[in-house]
């Protein structure tokens, strides 16, 4: 616990020098891309904590829209202190991605409401750190990983649904572990907190989160004890400032089912800040 009380520190310090603007809950999947001309910049820090000691992860995330539909995006990972666990695609920082999102349904309902559909498909390669545990001996390849959301946002009431994939190349007839996620994110925006600059406009959000493991390939054959299915729900918020946004959250485990080489989560705390920019067209989320 003292480990996880000075991860929550090394967190909070890191924000404090950082700025902020997400586009909607902190785990889960949404389907918002950036609109056309706009870069963002997002810093995302995590800790991830289990009896055994805390995992404290900073992610780098950099997007730009080509179109108010189509975007690219860059993930770098820095894993700031480790701890043996399961790899984890919604809460994790292990990879360096680069991803195309396209939001292929977009339906006007009503003033301020919104049906749509993203899919989101890329490269991941795992990062430089060699991992604890059973990941510590595995020649690692990279892979690739696809996800599909929809849902619907309005003034005051959001929803997304969505689910991904994730499967590495052998490697040495090493395999890391393929990851099925999914996701259910409602938000609200109550009217007290929906406010327009110079004031912070608030999002309140309820996430529930899902990731099933198969199990590590080691000399084409599976590691027993690799394989892990976990669920975790909790809330989480986010305030718009300008250009500016920060939202943070936790989570608590609602069913756990790992392998006896895992120890069991027992909370992940999120904290993201971010800024964008807009080079020219208006800003359609």
């Amino acid at each position: 616990m003292r480990r996880f009380l000075l991860g929550v520190i090394v967190v909070l310090s890191l924000l404090l020098q950082a700025s902020a603007t997400g586009h909607g809950p902190v785990f889960a999947y949404a389907t918002p891309v950036n609109s056309q001309g706009e870069w963002s910049f997002d810093e995302g820090f995590l800790v991830r904590n289990t009896a055994l000691g805390s995992q404290v992860t900073a992610r780098s995330l950099f997007t730009y829209g080509f179109t108010p539909h189509l975007q690219i995006s860059f993930t770098t990972p820095a894993i700031l202190t480790d701890s043996p666990m399961p790899r984890s695609r919604l809460a994790g920082g292990d990879d360096f991605e680069s991803n195309i999102g396209w939001r292929f349904h977009h339906q006007v309902k009503g003033v301020g409401t919104r049906f749509e559909s993203t899919a989101f498909g890329g490269i991941v390669v795992p990062g430089p750190q060699t991992g604890t545990g059973a990941f510590s001996n595995l020649k690692r390849a990279p892979g690739f990983n696809g996800v599909l959301v929809s849902g619907f946002a309005s003034r005051s009431h959001y929803l997304w649904l969505g689910g991904g994939y994730t499967r590495f190349a052998d490697r040495g007839d090493d395999r890391l572990p393929s990851t099925f996620s999914y996701s259910l994110a409602y938000g609200y925006r109550p009217s007290v907190l929906r406010k327009d600059y110079p004031f912070w406009d608030w999002r309140l959000f309820g996430e529930l989160v899902g990731e099933k493991d198969s199990r590590i390939r080691q000399s084409s054959t599976p590691v027993f004890g690799t394989e892990a299915h976990q669920v975790f729900v909790g809330p989480t918020t986010l305030g718009i400032y300008k250009s500016f946004a920060i939202e943070g959250g936790v989570q608590f485990p609602i069913y756990r089912n790992v392998g006896p080489l895992y120890p069991r989560e027992r909370i992940r705390v999120a904290i993201n800040v971010s800024y964008f920019l807009f080079q020219h067209g208006q800003h359609t989320h």
